[in-house]
């Protein structure tokens, strides 16, 4: 029963919250993240009131499967931006510009934490400086994703935006991995090869491999049944199946073998866009299904952000060095690539503002680095604040950089004539 009433009240006040911030024009997804905020344990949870929110991060964490399907949903549609057809266009610009920029922040981010050493020595090491450089490449494919389907978003910049983001989990795994190999080296005085180089390839080449494969499972299956309903039941199930098997790892001597989970979805969804014909469709209703999944994942992900963060002045004045170099090095990544590239230059001006929210796979990559001891906790403590600030006005800027694009377009007047006018006979009606 308390699982179940949790997950309603996170639903119902994710949805009165974007009532609520509907007059100032916020994203959905800012309103989902603010409505578990509140609910979260540092707000109305801390009342100890059953059902009126989550009292603890242990509360919260009992709907940690949510996130995992929802994230799974999330890379699946997300690979619907790699059709071939499209990629021949744009593959290249994507591939430079997600390098590129990924490279860019965490550079930037390592100067201005390495120069932040030099002046605090006692509150921040070189590995952490490496470490946080590292998990600035990451990017929240959700929050971007949820802001495009919202505004309909659609152009030049859209259809750009979404495989980089995708690319940027790859490179940023690979990134990570070097610089976290490089920061235990740092502590500890011993090199592991195998951890710098092997298991990072080894977990992306077995990522893709199992979306591929799962991807043609789901083409084979869907040919069995006739009906639309029963495909886009299949369909559900194999990317419930895809996210569950990506959560496996075993290790074969000093090889890790392990597997990201949207790396994972995201190859399911990219093979079974281009060899199913009728993936268009199901792809479709499968977004209408996973709508409200979507509003938990969020509310969820509000309820998790550590407030705590905030009294420690040191978390503060490192947290906003990091947001500040991490904002510059991707705005101006994206900006030197996109031109190198002869990308348009709306695309030039307004990719790299789109490219800054921050959540799930960085909040993975400071649970890795919690293997450094008490170092770790720090960049814990870090990232969980950029985080907060990254996931609550990522996508507003996110909106407007769109918006600014020329990509998302007012409602036509006639509909919104059509809608008041559906109103007002409703209410006569009554």
């Amino acid at each position: 029963m308390g699982t179940l009433l949790s997950v309603s009240i996170a639903l119902l006040a994710g949805l009165i919250m974007t009532r609520v911030f509907k007059p100032f024009k916020l994203p959905s997804v800012t309103a989902y993240l603010i409505a578990g905020v509140l609910i979260g344990p540092y707000c109305m949870g801390a009342l100890g009131i059953e059902g009126l929110g989550f009292n603890s991060h242990e509360a919260v964490s009992r709907l940690s499967l949510i996130s995992e399907v929802a994230l799974g949903f999330i890379a699946f549609s997300i690979g619907n931006e790699f059709i071939l057809s499209d990629l021949k266009k744009t593959g290249k610009q994507a591939l430079v510009i997600g390098i590129f920029q990924a490279v860019a922040a965490t550079l930037l981010v390592d100067v201005a934490l390495f120069a932040l050493h030099l002046a605090m020595p006692e509150k921040l090491t070189v590995a952490q400086t490496i470490t946080l450089g590292a998990i600035a490449t990451a990017t929240a494919p959700a929050a971007t994703l949820m802001v495009v389907r919202q505004y309909k978003a659609k152009g030049p910049l859209t259809k750009l935006l979404l495989p980089i983001v995708a690319l940027d989990d790859a490179v940023g795994l690979v990134v990570f991995a070097v610089s976290f190999g490089i920061a235990k080296t740092l502590i500890s005085g011993t090199v592991d090869f195998v951890s710098i180089f092997i298991n990072p390839l080894v977990e992306i080449v077995c990522s893709l491999a199992l979306g591929a494969v799962m991807g043609w499972i789901l083409t084979q299956l869907e040919k069995l049944f006739n009906s639309n309903t029963n495909r886009l039941n299949l369909t559900i199930a194999v990317v419930f199946l895809t996210a569950s098997l990506s959560m496996i790892d075993f290790h074969i001597g000093q090889v890790h073998i392990s597997f990201s989970s949207l790396l994972t979805c995201m190859m399911l969804g990219t093979i079974f866009c281009n060899i199913c014909p009728l993936s268009h469709d199901l792809m479709a209703s499968a977004d209408k299904w996973t709508s409200p999944l979507f509003a938990l994942f969020f509310v969820i992900s509000g309820a998790e952000l550590e407030l705590s963060v905030f009294t420690d002045w040191a978390i503060v004045v490192i947290g906003v060095v990091y947001i500040i170099s991490r904002s510059i090095g991707k705005y101006t990544g994206a900006f030197a690539s996109a031109k190198l590239t002869k990308c348009a230059p709306q695309i030039c001006k307004y990719l790299g503002i789109t490219l800054l929210p921050q959540a799930g796979v960085a909040l993975g990559m400071c649970t890795t680095a919690m293997q450094l001891g008490a170092e770790g906790a720090l960049i814990r403590n870090i990232t969980l604040f950029a985080v907060l600030i990254y996931e609550l006005f990522g996508p507003l800027f996110t909106r407007q950089a769109l918006q600014a694009a020329g990509e998302i377009h007012p409602k036509p007047h006639e509909v919104i004539h059509r809608r008041n006018k559906k109103l007002e006979d409703a209410k006569n009606r009554d």
